[in-house]
């Protein structure tokens, strides 16, 4: 068990990082279209893609219901960060993860009105994406590890 605030800050700072890296990137995105879409990497190019929905774009044009589910979810895991003492670095790890991805997609919803996207793989069929839906991943398979593991 994790108590101490000084930690509990330490995992609020790391969704904090996670935002600003979200930002920054889809800001370079935005901002300098030409200049990177259709720069191929080894594993993927970068694309720019306005995306109005939320994963695999369901419920498209839902702008207000979208950005109300991304402050509710973010409110919800402030408040599990700070205020549940029970929870293991496997929680805190994952609902950081979750947090800043949550919050660097909901800033690009409330501000901009879509989230921006540009992340394409080149090795599957697969939607573009960002650093926040990276980090909302991430968060999601250490929370099932976690629940994998303690029942076991």
């Amino acid at each position: 068990m994790i108590i101490n605030i000084k930690t509990k800050l330490y995992f609020v700072s790391l969704s904090i990082f996670i935002v600003l890296i979200d930002q920054f990137t889809k800001y370079l995105m935005f901002y300098n279209k030409k200049l990177f879409i259709n720069k191929d990497f080894l594993l993927f190019k970068l694309d720019f893609i306005k995306n109005y929905g939320a994963a695999f774009n369901i419920f498209s044009g839902s702008r207000i219901f979208l950005s109300l589910i991304s402050i509710i979810f973010s409110i919800l895991l402030i408040y599990l960060i700070f205020r549940k003492n029970t929870l293991n670095s496997f929680d805190l790890y994952s609902y950081s993860f979750i947090l800043g991805g949550t919050i660097g997609n909901g800033i690009d919803r409330i501000y901009r009105g879509f989230v921006v996207d540009f992340i394409n793989l080149n090795f599957i069929n697969f939607p573009v994406f960002n650093i926040a839906d990276i980090s909302i991943n991430i968060g999601f398979i250490i929370l099932l590890y976690n629940i994998f593991k303690n029942n076991r």
